[in-house]
């Protein structure tokens, strides 16, 4: 057949095919058909008319909405359905803790369908049950559109995988979708610990007799518990008997169920142009996935569906309406899986988080995805926020970021750090006037620790010609200056430093001329672990470190610990992340060495160790010193959360005080999950799994995240770098904004006047009376 070009959306009327009978495609399919009545759309479903599996599904607020103003007929129906409830329920270790204000509406699958069923037959959409639907290709050659709703399994994304560039995913937990035959008045979760490891539940109302309750656990646990041998009605039955402050002793059912594993999905791309000419799109699980524990996989399907059929309607052609519904769609989704994806992990290690107090464990459960934050559950319901505050020990009144912090000798006076960020404003390795004026007004701003930039160890050390040393008396005394400034004029701040070398990532230009890029002239060799180069055919190749090098450059970082100490400095912070030289070694990627300083991980971390040792020994007892790391390398073959975790256990035994848990930058070709606090949860991990203090870094730019991260127990310090870029007395303004007056963020003298927002306008006026 002749291919055909790109149709107008207002020429000729559409002929639609939908493969997929689910919510997603239905709706999608019954809104082109109300929107257009001259429309051909039909759907394919595989199974029979009364066939579906799962039990209740949940729609968010803004869902509903969408439906009302799409299809009022479809919502005032829907409606008459749904169960609404605004608690969420935590039951743990004999307790049943409870927090209000969520709200949240369900109803049961099956009633979806038939109402979606319904309501495509009477606008005459065609729907064939019991057919397995034409591969999408040879439908695109007959119809317009191609819909394919055809589910996280889709063929259709598998046979144009090569055009829409499909990721999936496994994750570690199995789950079972399950019901119960009574009503629920909250949505509950129920953590069993079990002989073989935690199974939780999460259960939900979707009926006024009914409730769906999903059971999940690690993939080893559901092993050990002997899951893997029970059939359907067995596994109901051992599920029931873990619940009993949710069941009580009531039975579960299922629906063909079996226990699965969670993939997520992604594409690259949402819709191509077939070869015979007809467009091919994908919707709902097929083109992405969120894990169930944020209750979006119907929402997001419905979504899909309104934002295809109103691009449709907007656009003049297919070409521009599919890609207008490919932009729309494609950020909301991430950030969705994004938060699904943290609250995903957080289930995943569960067992790391059992141990903790009754409100924190609730408190950290409530806020696991990052979308529900200290903040706004203390406006759904301050009472459960306040317990959880009263049970941590912070003070009536004061937000938990204001709560002091103890390391050594060490008390800082709240949670906030300024992150070491590079200025690259150094003369032959000196920090002068503008450094003198950077940390000194960032120290003024109310934070409990201003760290400054990696300084370097040896003039080969440098990442730039700007950065900074200390590695002669004219740094030290310039250091000196800064550290004597914060003492004396900051009521908050303590100053650390960190103290790095940029192996194979030296010698580059300052970042605003090129980042990364080789200097024109002047350059200076390179060391690394291995004779790697950052950027293959761009960098400079760096020599491998031989064992007198080694010696000599540990060394030189125990001499910057004590010019670092005479200097004044209150906390030491030994640079091993980012690929620079520490971190070399400690990366599969970088670290291809032979000797006894590469191969295992054991072996990789000698070195590292070696020096933080060495350091440690040259630095006065009674003060911190803490270490960073990259806890992943987002590049396959790197450093894995679990070496993390080993990694951050091997530098607690060797004495560090905090580990500074950040990710990344290892290597030039790595694909970082970007997104609001995406580092945290390597963070969180690692402190939950050692007892280890940790500080968190990387997108956190709230104090709300502050609050909810160290309430909630996924971190005790919060470092911020661009936000204290764009205003250094954040902190300050924090506790203005949070009307907070006390001991953990008190305002310099000469600024105590500015402590409150000015005015912005009259507030005053009279207030209206009457209408005539």
């Amino acid at each position: 057949m002749t291919a055909r070009p790109a149709q107008p959306t207002g020429a000729r009327a559409l002929r639609v095919a939908v493969i997929g009978g689910g919510p997603g495609g239905l709706y999608a399919a019954l809104l082109l058909k109300r929107l257009d009545p001259a429309r051909e759309v039909t759907v394919y479903e595989r199974g029979a008319r009364e066939d579906t599996y799962g039990f209740g599904v949940v729609l968010s607020d803004e869902t509903v909405g969408g439906i009302e103003n799409a299809d009022p007929d479809v919502f005032a129906t829907l409606r008459a359905h749904m169960v609404r409830w605004d608690a969420i329920e935590v039951a743990h270790r004999g307790r049943v803790l409870s927090s209000a204000g969520h709200g949240f509406a369900a109803l049961g699958r099956r009633t979806l369908l038939s109402v979606l069923h319904e309501r495509c037959r009477e606008l005459g959409v065609g729907l064939r049950f019991s057919t397995e639907a034409p591969p999408a290709a040879e439908l695109a050659r007959s119809c317009d559109l191609v819909v394919a709703a055809d589910g996280v399994h889709s063929a259709t994304r598998t046979a144009h995988a090569d055009v829409f560039g499909p990721t999936v995913t496994p994750h570690r937990c199995r789950y079972i979708w399950l019901a119960a035959d009574f009503a629920l008045d909250a949505f509950r979760f129920e953590i069993a610990e079990t002989e073989h490891g935690v199974v939780q539940l999460h259960a939900y109302p979707f009926a006024g007799d009914a409730s769906t309750a999903v059971v999940e656990t690690r993939e080893e646990v559901w092993r050990a518990a002997g899951f893997d041998a029970l059939d359907e009605h067995a596994s109901a039955a051992a599920c029931a008997r873990l619940f009993p402050e949710t069941l009580g002793g009531r039975p579960l059912r299922g629906n063909t169920s079996q226990w699965t594993a969670f993939r997520t999905v992604v594409n690259e791309r949402w819709w191509h142009r077939g070869a015979a000419g007809g467009h091919i799109v994908l919707l709902g699980d097929a083109a992405h996935t969120a894990h169930f524990s944020i209750g979006s996989g119907t929402k997001l399907a419905v979504e899909d569906a309104l934002a295809l059929a109103a691009c449709l309607r907007e656009q003049p052609d297919l070409p521009a309406a599919l890609a207008a519904y490919e932009a729309e769609r494609q950020p909301v989704v991430r950030s969705t899986q994004r938060a699904a994806s943290a609250s995903l992990t957080w289930f995943e290690e569960l067992a790391e988080y059992t141990g903790q107090p009754p409100y924190r464990f609730a408190f950290n459960l409530l806020t696991r995805s990052r979308r529900v934050t200290h903040d706004n559950l203390r406006l759904r319901d301050a009472a459960f926020v306040a317990a959880a505050e009263r049970e941590a020990g912070v003070p009536e009144g004061t937000p938990p970021m204001f709560t002091p912090f103890r390391m050594r000798g060490l008390t800082l006076r709240n949670r906030v750090v300024v992150s070491p960020m590079d200025m690259y404003s150094s003369q032959d390795g000196v920090p002068g006037d503008f450094h003198l004026v950077h940390l000194g007004a960032r120290a003024l701003g109310g934070a409990g620790l201003v760290m400054t930039e990696m300084v370097c160890v040896s003039p080969r050390g440098r990442i730039t010609p700007g950065c900074a040393g200390l590695w002669n008396d004219a740094q030290e005394d310039a250091w000196r200056r800064v550290t004597a400034f914060v003492h004396a004029r900051s009521p908050t701040a303590a100053i650390g430093v960190q103290l790095g070398h940029a192996g194979r990532k030296g010698s580059t230009k300052l970042m605003w001329e090129g980042i990364d890029e080789p200097l024109p002239e002047g350059n200076w060799p390179l060391v690394a672990p291995s004779p790697l180069p950052y950027r293959p055919g761009v960098s400079q190749v760096p020599q491998a470190l031989t064992p007198v090098q080694l010696a000599a450059v540990r060394d030189q970082f125990a001499a910057a610990a004590s010019r670092a100490a005479r200097a004044g400095f209150d906390l030491l912070e030994l640079h091993c992340a980012h690929g620079y030289l520490l971190s070399g070694f400690l990366s599969p990627l970088t670290n291809r060495r032979t000797d006894a300083y590469g191969g295992a991980l054991a072996a990789r971390l000698r070195y590292p160790l070696e020096v933080f040792d060495a350091v440690r020994e040259a630095w006065p007892a009674d003060r911190p010193m803490t270490v960073r790391i990259s806890a992943t390398d987002w590049a396959e073959g790197g450093t894995t959360g679990d070496d993390a975790v080993r990694i951050a256990a091997a530098f607690a035994e060797h004495g560090a005080d905090a580990v500074d848990v950040s990710t990344g930058q290892v290597v030039a070709h790595e694909r970082p999950d970007f997104g609001r606090s995406y580092q945290t949860p390597y963070a969180d991990r690692i402190r939950n799994a050692l007892g280890v203090p940790v500080i968190a870094v990387g997108a956190v730019s709230s104090w709300d995240d502050v609050n909810s991260l160290v309430l909630a127990g996924r971190a005790d310090l919060c470092a911020l770098a661009r936000p204290h870029l764009y205003d250094p007395h954040w902190t300050l303004h924090a506790a203005a904004e949070q009307g907070y007056t006390g001991p953990g963020a008190p305002w310099p003298e000469p600024y105590r006047a500015g402590s409150r927002r000015p005015p912005t306008g009259r507030t005053d006026a009279p207030k209206p009376r009457l209408a005539l």
